[in-house]
């Protein structure tokens, strides 16, 4: 079938911006000298893709930074500056990010098992009484319960959920503070790259600032700035680092292809819903999971998960894949339960059994690809094998 995970995401639109801003469209050269080449980092054009953003988001505010996983690092790091270090709410399906981001800033994980029918926190068992959540919209789905009653400081992990909304509302605007990626697999592309959103003005101030070094002169306050400088008198207003930072900053290459890659994204979420929609029906219920909320998804990925425990099914599903040149990640995100890795097994030990979902989606679940280009005839063939089994 020649089925992977994801086909090429950019365009021929999208080079041709490209080659627009390097001043290339012309051949780069004209009878005046050579085209002046613009600056490529951290300037005018993410600006541009900001705004944007978080104008499709619904934030007032957006921080563009160089990866999905740097937004994990950064927001937690930006939660510990700003409020300190605390225990904070994760899912055992997640990506390794997420967690090593948590531990990073200081603050402390408490897991979650996770809901079969949206693969995010399982809400109805109750969350650990911590200070924060971070819960994860994994796969595309709505991760979010019904907003009611007291919350916790919450930022939302949307980097395999762009575009997703619940209640009507997008995904990103109910905690502080959203984290998005824009990987090469993503529903958008800047090949690497990620985003912050908030509409909170001191959470934004803080981003910028991690991400370019703790420099004060990454802040947008000018009132702010002024009084920091005039604290510090001997010091050269260039060269004011107000936090530990890191350089995570994207480049203008980036928020052009940003750009240009989110006008289409409406469309983008559409189709693979529809995919989504259409795997989801033509499955046997017998066999696989098929009921999870699909309102308001932005499927990342079409999710294959074993009703029950069978491990010569899941053994023929995995033959069956590889023998059509179906590409797949067990596990769904991350690779499924991450308390099983080394890194929190030095932990944690065995903690990794207490979470049966988690559990049963590492053995019995995995993911293929899902984009725009699929072939819908590809979608109810494997269905057929699958349920031929």
């Amino acid at each position: 079938m020649n089925w992977p995970l994801m086909d090429n995401n950019i365009t021929a639109q999208d080079l041709a911006d490209l080659r627009y801003f390097l001043g290339q469209d012309g051949g780069g050269v004209s009878n005046r000298g050579p085209t002046p080449v613009p600056r490529l980092t951290n300037g005018e054009q993410v600006r541009a893709f900001e705004e944007e953003f978080a104008a499709y988001i619904g934030t007032k505010y957006a921080c563009m930074v160089n990866s999905g996983a740097s937004a994990n690092v950064v927001s937690m790091a930006a939660l510990a500056h700003i409020f300190g270090p605390g225990e904070v709410a994760v899912p055992t399906i997640a990506w390794v990010s997420d967690i090593t981001a948590v531990m990073q800033a200081g603050h402390t994980p408490r897991f979650v098992d996770v809901d079969k029918e949206t693969l995010g926190f399982d809400w109805k068992a109750g969350l650990p009484d911590t200070q924060y959540w971070f819960p994860t919209h994994v796969l595309g789905f709505d991760g979010l319960p019904p907003i009611n009653g007291p919350q916790r400081i919450m930022v939302e992990d949307c980097c395999e959920a762009t575009g997703g909304t619940h209640e009507g509302r997008k995904l990103g605007t109910f905690g502080l503070a959203s984290n998005f990626s824009f990987y090469y697999a993503h529903h958008m592309t800047t090949v690497e790259g990620g985003m912050i959103c908030t509409s909170d003005r001191t959470f934004y101030e803080t981003c910028r600032m991690l991400r370019a070094h703790g420099l004060l002169r990454e802040c947008s306050d000018p009132d702010y700035r002024q009084k920091i400088e005039q604290t510090f008198p001997d010091l050269d207003p260039q060269f004011i680092f107000m936090m530990p930072g890191y350089n995570m900053r994207p480049t203008e290459i980036q928020a052009v292809l940003g750009r240009s890659q989110l006008k289409r994204l409406p469309m983008n979420v559409m189709e693979r819903s529809r995919h989504l929609r259409s795997f989801l029906g033509a499955l046997d219920p017998g066999r696989y999971r098929t009921r999870y909320r699909i309102e308001g998804s932005s499927n990342y990925a079409l999710p294959l998960v074993l009703q029950e425990k069978n491990p010569l099914l899941m053994g023929r599903v995995l033959g069956l894949l590889r023998a059509e040149g179906i590409e797949y990640r067990k596990g769904t995100a991350g690779g499924g339960n991450q308390l099983r890795q080394p890194f929190l097994r030095k932990l944690y030990g065995d903690l990794h059994t207490q979470y049966p979902q988690a559990e049963h989606i590492s053995d019995y679940g995995l993911y293929i690809g899902n984009y725009p280009e699929l072939n819908p005839d590809l979608i109810f063939d494997l269905c057929q094998k699958l349920n031929a089994l």
